[in-house]
């Protein structure tokens, strides 16, 4: 059946419907917002431990970027089979058991001492993580209509910088104050302290999270209907298929997922190599460096809000993206040129760091945008495992490039002609018409 505005019951005015959906909101993204924080964080945390756990266990730049990259090869294999998942037994269980093992995988690299367990961590790691971020923007797409999806996810995302605010001077003070203490390095406190937290809060998912709308003991049946009926009107003249078979077809998909390849390269090359490359500007103490990554990752915060915001007000989604790709490239390729000066450093890396950041939210609006039903489910994980094959190569490239010639400085320019790349085949690949949306119900 067709949704108009006719079908929205009438005590729903624009004040009323803006406050069911701050209701929303308040109820469920907090939650996510710390969720997504330690999911993250545990991801990338590996580039502190490097500060030291090269060094103690005479691991390689190789050895390291390739252990730091096998965590998408586990994410590669598991992800969709992990969201189609999703659709079937419900968000609840889905993430509480994706939190609480990737939480205990986390923890457990404290006592990792061979390359080949490292490996393994790594590897295990992503496959337990998989489906998460995914899973949580397919999630979302049963709340938020189209329109408000932008800044929803924006607002999510913005969990990887904060991460990164919180994340940096929070390892370095654990590396730096817990080292030797009852015998263990730094790192190994660091991974340990911040692994318990993912597990507390998948057990949390099971009492806080709702499966869908028609599910919340929350909501009365008149928020519910809204709900359903701004979900449906959204998708009204959508470019979608219904069956993830067809949608395995669709050009789009892998178009976008290389455009996220392109992104995930240079992100993930900043996210792994950050304290190293600080590391390289004269900067020595893992508390100092902590605290530097902390500066780009605030930036991000303010960009990633910015650049969500224009983009749902001018429900313009390709240039966006294009844009802070192609900037965040620029500031990439300017941390080469500026290796001797501290603060131009830090400027190209919070160039970089923000731009990228910014691209995401705004990215992933665009298949919620072409796809529903179990195509979605399928094709956003299928798009997210074609783009984390960049961060599988990313640190792995890096890593080896770095241990051959003793610098960075070609890795990045690898990374930052990704992220061109990707803006270029977006704005080629996607055409403006197969995004353009009818006016939803929605009062900004």
């Amino acid at each position: 059946m067709r949704a108009n505005t006719a079908q929205i019951p009438s005590t729903a005015t624009a004040d009323s419907e803006r406050e069911i959906y701050s209701k929303i909101t308040w109820r469920l993204l907090p939650f996510l917002f710390v969720c997504y924080i330690f999911a993250f964080l545990d991801r990338v945390n590996i580039g502190f431990a490097a500060l030291q756990m090269k060094q103690d266990l005479n691991f390689s730049d190789a050895a390291y970027g390739l252990g730091a990259g096998l965590f998408f090869v586990g994410y590669f294999l598991f992800e969709v089979p992990s969201n189609l998942l999703l659709v079937k037994i419900g968000a609840k269980k889905t993430l509480a058991r994706i939190m609480i093992c990737w939480g205990l995988i986390s923890a457990s690299f404290a006592f990792v001492q061979t390359p080949l367990q490292f490996y393994i961590a790594r590897f295990l790691l992503g496959a337990f993580e998989a489906g998460f971020f995914p899973g949580i923007v397919l999630y979302l797409t049963y709340w938020y209509p189209t329109a408000r999806r932008g800044r929803v996810i924006g607002a999510f995302m913005a969990a990887i910088p904060v991460a990164g605010v919180i994340g940096g001077p929070l390892s370095g003070w654990i590396m730096s104050s817990m080292h030797g203490h009852t015998g263990w390095s730094g790192w190994q406190w660091m991974f340990l302290i911040e692994g318990i937290p993912s597990v507390i809060l998948g057990l949390l998912v099971l009492v806080v999270l709702t499966n869908r709308p028609a599910e919340a003991k929350w909501l009365d049946s008149r928020e519910k209907k809204l709900i359903e009926i701004n979900i449906d009107a959204s998708m009204q003249g959508a470019h979608h298929e219904h069956s993830f078979g067809k949608a395995l077809k669709d050009s789009k998909i892998y178009v976008l997922g290389l455009v996220y390849c392109g992104l995930a390269i240079g992100f993930y090359a900043l996210s792994f190599w950050m304290p190293t490359l600080i590391r390289s500007y004269g900067v020595s103490d893992p508390l100092d460096i902590g605290l530097l990554t902390a500066i780009p990752n605030i930036v991000a915060i303010l960009t990633m809000i910015a650049v969500s915001r224009s983009s749902d007000r001018t429900m313009e989604r390709r240039w966006h993206t294009a844009m802070c790709l192609t900037i965040g490239c620029v500031g990439l390729f300017a941390t080469t040129m500026v290796s001797e000066n501290l603060v131009l450093a830090m400027i190209a890396i919070t160039v970089a760091q923000a731009c990228m950041s910014a691209t995401m939210p705004v990215f992933w609006t665009i298949p919620t945008s072409c796809l529903s039903g179990s195509a979605a489910a399928g094709g956003i994980a299928m798009i997210n495992s074609i783009g984390l094959v960049g961060g599988f190569a990313s640190p792995a490239i890096i890593g080896w490039i770095k241990t051959a010639t003793g610098s960075l400085t070609s890795g990045l320019y690898l990374a930052s002609a990704s992220l061109l790349a990707g803006a270029i085949l977006l704005l080629i690949g996607i055409p403006g018409q197969v995004l353009k949306q009818p006016d939803s119900t929605v009062s900004n």
